[in-house]
């Protein structure tokens, strides 16, 4: 299959070829970013099921996932133990600096890292990170920072459009898809 990704600069899809780490901010990426309380106070979130697919793809092919967000929330461990995410920071004031302790973690180079993340805490990791990454509902002067905006919206599917496009770039696409049309899971 043609690389649907063809439009972008080559020297984005070469950069995006390179990435061995997804971090994700979560309200207003995983999330469409309203914050939902019911009457006795308890929060809620909505998450998308097809980032959540998108998620489990890219480490199937052997990328690592983060989140990393600025509240504390139950539901985020929720979802990140559905997904069988375990590098999650909640309650994280400098998102750049977690990254790079992670990374140190990891044995990986920020340059190997995709951060997407929709305001102003997320800024530093955006343009430090090999591919800073925003949603197109944020502020217009953080994706004018952003290497890549997402035409899907934050809990909309912004996130799995990021893991298509990774899996896509990196050649893994049509063996996953394979595996689908084909019963191989």
């Amino acid at each position: 299959m043609a690389l649907a990704s063809s439009t972008l600069d080559p020297h984005l899809i070469d950069r995006l070829r390179r990435i061995r780490l997804l971090a994700l901010d979560v309200d207003g990426v995983l999330t469409d970013g309203r914050l939902y309380f019911q009457a006795d106070g308890v929060e809620i979130k909505a998450f998308h099921t097809q980032d959540g697919l998108g998620l489990k793809l890219l480490r199937r092919a052997g990328l690592q996932v983060a989140f990393l967000t600025g509240r504390e929330s139950p539901m985020v461990s929720h979802r990140a133990a559905a997904l069988g995410i375990d590098h999650v920071y909640q309650s994280c004031e400098d998102k750049l600096a977690t990254l790079r302790e992670l990374c140190t973690r990891k044995g990986i180079e920020l340059e190997q890292v995709a951060y997407c993340g929709d305001d102003l805490p997320d800024l530093a990791a955006i343009q430090r990170a090999g591919v800073g990454i925003t949603v197109p509902n944020t502020p217009v002067y953080i994706r004018d920072m952003a290497d890549y905006v997402t035409e899907r919206s934050g809990g909309h599917g912004a996130v799995r459009e990021i893991c298509d496009l990774l899996l896509e770039a990196q050649g893994h696409r049509d063996a996953l898809i394979d595996t689908y049309l084909h019963g191989k899971r």
